[in-house]
């Protein structure tokens, strides 16, 4: 669920790694909203990135 629709970005993986160096999995979700969006002149529901909301990549209906 917590992938943009416009540009794919989704979730990162790697390791969180404490002060004594002992390393665990992490994840870092993209910041993803569901937002009502202009497609091809209707109005649509879909989940959208804040930096897609942010550069004008979409049209919010």
């Amino acid at each position: 669920m917590a992938k943009c629709a416009v540009c794919q970005r989704g979730a990162h993986f790697g390791n969180a790694v404490s002060h004594s160096h002992r390393r665990s999995n992490k994840m870092w979700r993209c910041n993803v909203k569901s937002v009502k969006v202009n497609v091809n002149g209707a109005a649509k529901k879909m989940y959208v990135c804040t930096s897609c909301l942010k550069s004008g990549l979409v049209e919010r209906a």
